[in-house]
């Protein structure tokens, strides 16, 4: 009896780890090894296959470099102004959304084809949208009699950068509209009625029921947009390649061009580790603000 009891007591205690030991070996090989591997790198001083044991030399080098700073920059700018112009974009369309209208399912539905459509491929329909010489963009305005001549809108570094963020918004704000609109519909119908008997006109409404009610789903929509952002790549290389001047370098394209346009792979391990670092430390400030846990005392 004793013996059955301490084999069955063992195999409760192996089982849970033999089901999860699958996942875990998966995440060791693709996460876990890649990321220890890519630190054991950035020691290193790399040419190519060659490398020279420096320790944090290549961390304290790209912070003392001046193109780091400037596509750190370059790369907060894209960051505060794609997420805010999504976020108040995601809200608005979430907020119509969640009214009662003839066909909202079918427009529930439209919402979500720009974010469904690849990041490449709207990058090259933007180019193509924004090319100086045959792009829609330039001939509509010209037929509106808008411009004289046609704008070389990816061209110009501060016109392009915008250019991408424009198109950056244009295809993310749709995530943001749907986990939004995920969160309005869990806030009982009572509490907006409460509110009006109180005499809270719609505004009011907004910022004392709706906004307290939704901050989950507006921590998880700042939080996964800032890292997305924050990293963005795909679309920088599609339309500008960074350029012109420079002017679309963001940190992400920095950190390719640095590791495999030069082949200096430490370098360009320590550059992705510095990234991620400053996106965990956003995330950390992201939850303090929305929580409220840092104004605690």
């Amino acid at each position: 009896m004793k013996k059955n009891m301490a084999r069955r007591g063992l195999d409760m205690g192996v089982h849970p780890y033999l089901y999860i030991a699958p996942a875990l070996i998966a995440l060791t090989a693709v996460v876990l090894l890649p990321l220890l591997y890519a630190f054991y790198l950035s020691l290193f001083k790399t040419q190519g296959l060659n490398g020279t044991f420096v320790g944090l030399a290549n961390y304290i080098s790209i912070l003392k470099e001046d193109y780091f700073w400037e596509s750190t920059g370059r790369t907060a700018y894209f960051t505060i102004v794609s997420v805010m112009l999504e976020f108040i974009l995601g809200m608005l369309v979430a907020l119509l959304l969640n009214e009662k209208f003839r066909w909202r399912g079918i427009a529930r539905a439209m919402l979500i084809l720009p974010w469904a459509l690849p990041t490449v491929v709207n990058g090259v329909l933007w180019s193509w949208i924004f090319n100086s010489s045959y792009g829609s963009l330039n001939g509509l305005l010209s037929q509106l009699g808008l411009i004289d001549k046609y704008i070389n809108w990816l061209g110009e570094p501060g016109i392009a950068m915008n250019c991408v963020i424009f198109a950056d918004v244009w295809k993310n704000y749709a995530m943001i509209a749907l986990i939004l609109l995920a969160g309005l519909q869990t806030i009982p119908a009572d509490y907006y009625e409460a509110a009006k008997i109180d005499g809270a006109n719609a505004v009011q409404r907004f910022f004392g029921v709706t906004l307290p009610l939704m901050k989950p789903s507006i921590l998880v929509c700042l939080v996964l947009r800032t890292m997305e952002a924050f990293k963005v790549f795909d679309i920088v290389y599609t339309m500008t390649k960074g350029g012109p001047a420079n002017g679309t370098q963001v940190i992400s394209y920095y950190t390719y061009q640095t590791t495999f346009q030069y082949s200096q792979f430490g370098t360009g391990a320590a550059l992705s580790y510095l990234v991620s670092l400053f996106i965990l430390l956003m995330a950390i400030v992201y939850v303090r603000l929305i929580t409220g846990k840092g104004n605690e005392s």
